[in-house]
């Protein structure tokens, strides 16, 4: 599937339909554990207005060992209704760590069935930047009621990344610091092997950022990236990372070059690296 429409939106713009009846704004802020950030009290000092909490922990598959892996349609049904959420809904997704997870909510809206959803470019360091207005506290809206459907094609699990092992033809792209992916530096979750899946390349999803404005990079300068990571953005590709967060930067990056179909490892290398039966690189 070619992707048919931008996947952002601009400060300004949101800031002028902030009173729109069917736009839900989601602060999606998430940190690691080795940032010692607490973003549910970062949300609650300081969010845009009207803006709900959407926790990648809560929302989630609490009977899987894993952190944050997708919840069954029925329970995200229940939780974006709660949130406000209907089928013509558009949710705009924040968050005030360079697109982590405001694209894994993006993805993850996508997975269950709902296009109209946009990331906020530049997240809260943009709209600060502009000084526009900040609220505190919490937001909570008349729940409303969502159906999800479930998109398989946008996500790989275990075995379907033990398939690709050896094939020539996939992408896979690992959007992990260099030094975790070549195993020298130490994963931020204790109990991990350190490296890549064979096979995979490497892009630090940080490099699809403008450091300057916070912003997506432009599309010739997202495509330079990609391509000098070895990957080409108009072919398949599968995206992993640590937990599967910022695996869904880069699926929001080549879905601006005009890839709608790009997947993400969900379990990636929280599950790859903590298992003794798959195999690691590190070269």
């Amino acid at each position: 599937m070619h992707a048919t429409a931008t996947p952002l939106l601009d400060a300004e713009w949101l800031a002028a339909h902030l009173d729109d009846p069917d736009l839900v704004v989601l602060d999606a802020s998430f940190f690691l554990p080795n940032q010692g950030r607490d973003a549910h009290r970062e949300y609650l000092a300081a969010h845009l207005p009207g803006a709900g909490f959407f926790d990648i922990d809560a929302i989630a598959d609490h009977a899987s060992s894993l952190p944050h892996m997708l919840p069954t349609p029925d329970c995200f049904a229940q939780a974006a209704g709660t949130l406000g959420i209907g089928p013509d809904t558009l949710v705009v997704a924040y968050d005030h760590n360079s697109f982590m997870a405001s694209a894994r909510v993006w993805w993850t809206f996508r997975v269950f069935g709902h296009d109209r959803v946009r990331v906020l470019d530049g997240g809260l360091t943009r709209w600060r930047a502009l000084g526009l207005p900040l609220a505190a506290g919490l937001v909570t809206a008349p729940p409303r009621e969502f159906t999800a459907s479930f998109h398989p094609g946008w996500v790989r699990g275990l075995e379907e990344m033990r398939g690709l092992l050896g094939d020539p033809t996939a992408q896979i792209l690992d959007a992990r610091s260099p030094g975790r992916f070549a195993g020298t530096e130490p994963e931020p979750r204790a109990g991990l092997r350190s490296g890549h899946i064979p096979g995979s390349r490497n892009l630090f999803f940080k490099r699809l950022i403008d450091a300057a404005t916070g912003c997506l990079k432009p599309s010739d300068e997202l495509e330079r990236e990609f391509r000098d990571a070895g990957i080409d953005p108009l072919r398949p590709v599968v995206a992993t990372c640590g937990t599967g967060v910022t695996a869904s930067v880069l699926a929001l990056g080549l879905y601006c070059l005009g890839n709608g179909d790009a997947a993400v490892y969900d379990g990636s290398w929280i599950e790859w690296g903590g298992r003794d039966d798959t195999p690691v690189g590190t070269n």
